[in-house]
């Protein structure tokens, strides 16, 4: 249990950073740094928690990201470009806001002598095309150099080595996470189980891209801010790398498009769109290791998260 912190989420509007403020929100001072770029708060009533605050601002804008976070006892740096296509259109500010938006949040984390946990968002992204139970050990494959999907895998790995870096350097206790695909209540953006459920409510096609058979691991917002909240209170955490994520829920993009066609009693249809893009093909994850030094396990299954999500996305949209 974390207590009487005051604790920084960068990236905090969105949708993982929104979750786990409100689990921290009870017991501690949380202040949420973010663009507003993606905003997934404002759908809650969180904001209204007076243990809760949002500071609009730039990670990039190292004076004014550090005022927030400069006496922080918890820096969470979730802040990123995210969504494979807003990547696509902005490779340079993607990497932009990682590596120097990372560096000076790490700068900042090194800088406060009252700072007890650095956490950084890294992704599965890292693990390139082909990704069967990997482990944090194993090694990393990325796309070919110039291929713009990959700019954002490879600039997450940066941080991860900066924030491991930081941690053989300077004594920050650091930790690193990679979830992989994360869904529930209040997500925003371009994820498929958004897309899907969003499009099956309103009985509306739903979009699959390529033939369908790529296939996924899904882990429900709850799981992972589990996982998260173990990187914070647990000491074998410092200086490591996460998978954090569930791969029991396990299935092809077509089969997940069609139990959620059917979960949500929908007579959508199922259609099929082209690909023009380098695509993930088979991403699940190795958890063994969160599980040894966390005590880490994923609790949701798919069809029950997929319930609650849909449920959630009828009460906000009144249908």
């Amino acid at each position: 249990m974390i207590r009487d912190a005051k604790i920084c989420i960068t990236g905090g509007a969105g949708f993982i950073g929104s979750s786990l403020a409100r689990r921290l929100a009870e017991h501690n001072t949380v202040v949420l740094f973010d663009n507003m770029h993606r905003d997934a708060v404002s759908a809650t009533d969180l904001l209204e928690h007076p243990n809760v605050s949002l500071v609009r601002g730039d990670v990039l804008d190292y004076e004014g990201f550090k005022a927030v976070a400069g006496d922080v006892d918890i820096l969470v740096h979730m802040a990123s470009i995210a969504g494979v296509d807003t990547v696509l259109k902005n490779p340079v500010l993607t990497m932009q806001v990682s590596l120097q938006g990372t560096m000076n949040a790490l700068r900042i984390a090194k800088e406060n002598p009252r700072c007890l946990r650095f956490v950084d968002f890294s992704t599965s992204e890292v693990f390139g095309r082909y990704a069967y139970k990997v482990t944090e050990g194993d090694a990393t494959s990325l796309g070919a150099v110039g291929e713009a999907r990959w700019t954002y895998a490879v600039s997450k790995l940066a941080t991860e080595h900066l924030a491991l870096s930081y941690h053989k350097q300077y004594g920050v206790k650091s930790v690193s996470i990679r979830p992989f695909n994360i869904y529930g209540p209040s997500q925003v953006g371009e994820g498929a189980v958004h897309h899907f459920i969003m499009r099956a409510i309103k009985g509306e096609d739903l979009v699959v891209h390529g033939d369908g058979s790529q296939i996924r691991s899904w882990c429900f917002i709850d799981d992972i801010v589990d996982g998260v909240m173990a990187t914070i209170v647990r000491p074998q955490a410092v200086g490591h790398a996460f998978n954090i994520g569930n791969p029991r829920s396990t299935l092809t993009i077509y089969h997940l498009a069609q139990q959620i066609v059917a979960l949500a009693g929908s007579k959508s249809v199922v259609r099929f769109q082209p690909i023009d893009r380098t695509d993930v093909e088979l991403r699940i994850p190795n958890i063994d290791k969160a599980r040894d030094l966390l005590d880490y396990e994923p609790k949701v299954n798919l069809e029950e998260g997929l319930l609650k999500t849909i449920a959630w996305y009828r009460q906000k949209l009144g249908m």
